[in-house]
């Protein structure tokens, strides 16, 4: 082999890139796994909910269910506490996710893996210590008006949403720039100047989305609620309780239909979560 020949270019078809068809078969057989079994459990539930029929309830399960005195309560014992839970979540994980963002200081570290705790723990352990708590003193001394009433519903959300919340609003502000803020420092704000005028405005989406996730996670709470608020007929059921009750009295077209109660619930939270956040993209 002569030098020319080594210096030549190799052949055009040797720089032919592979097919990618394996590639994105593969991704849509994992991805489409999991996608098929959310949309198939839905049909399942959909099913019982809108075809079945309970021998113990008159007329069509969604009907029956929302023409029971029960259901509308729960309804709007969900309605209400989940916005609160919400409101609460958000006064709550906007500081703490900002400090966390912003601030270097000493137990950070563990403040962080304190923060998630609620995530981490069991359902049911959160409203074991929430039951436990409520016994000791000074809490102890609230218990009658909180323990198995309306507030133990909104404390037992907040515990569990408020974690995510904090999650999500830490992450918005790590997406700051934190050199705005300092030019606007530099300008003679103070840094809660700063912080109302500059910071907190652009993350309006982000508080949209974990006020969604806040809502979200409220409206499916179910393990902290049943152990620290019990589930009582027309006290502290919600939706989620709801559905228990309903399994334990051998009803299972009705729990179907309280369950895509709730998923319509869900779906409209969504949909108008997302398009309040697409409009503040644009503004």
């Amino acid at each position: 082999m002569n030098k020319s020949e080594m210096s030549s270019p190799p052949a055009e078809s040797e720089f032919r890139p592979r097919s990618d068809r394996a590639f994105f078969s593969g991704l849509g057989v994992l991805g489409g796994v999991y996608i098929f079994l959310v949309v198939a459990m839905l049909l399942a539930d959909g099913s019982y909910a809108f075809f079945g029929r309970d021998k113990d309830i008159e007329g069509h399960p969604i009907a029956a269910a929302l023409a029971n005195p029960k259901i509308q309560y729960a309804i709007a014992l969900s309605l209400i506490s989940c916005t609160i839970t919400t409101i609460l979540s958000l006064w709550v994980s906007v500081p703490i996710g900002y400090v966390m963002s912003r601030f270097e200081f000493r137990g950070k570290m563990f403040l962080d893996a304190l923060l998630d705790i609620p995530i981490v723990l069991p359902p049911l352990v959160v409203g074991l210590c929430l039951l436990i708590m409520f016994r000791l003193p000074p809490f102890a001394w609230t218990s009658e008006w909180v323990v198995y009433e309306i507030p133990s519903v909104i404390l037992a959300q907040f515990m569990v949403a408020c974690a995510f919340a904090v999650r999500t609003m830490r992450a918005t502000f790590d997406q700051i720039p934190l050199r705005q803020e300092q030019v606007a420092m530099t300008l003679g704000c103070s840094r809660g100047q700063a912080f109302w005028n500059v910071v907190l405005p652009r993350a309006g989406r982000g508080m949209v989305a974990a006020a969604t996730l806040a809502w979200a996670r409220s409206l499916g709470e179910f393990g902290p609620i049943l152990i620290f608020s019990s589930s009582t007929r027309m006290v502290t059921e919600v939706l989620p309780t709801s559905v228990y009750l309903e399994i334990q009295a051998g009803h299972i077209h009705a729990a179907a239909a309280v369950s895509m109660i709730m998923v319509a619930l869900a779906i409209v939270v969504l949909v108008i979560a997302r398009a309040l956040g697409l409009r503040q993209a644009f503004y």
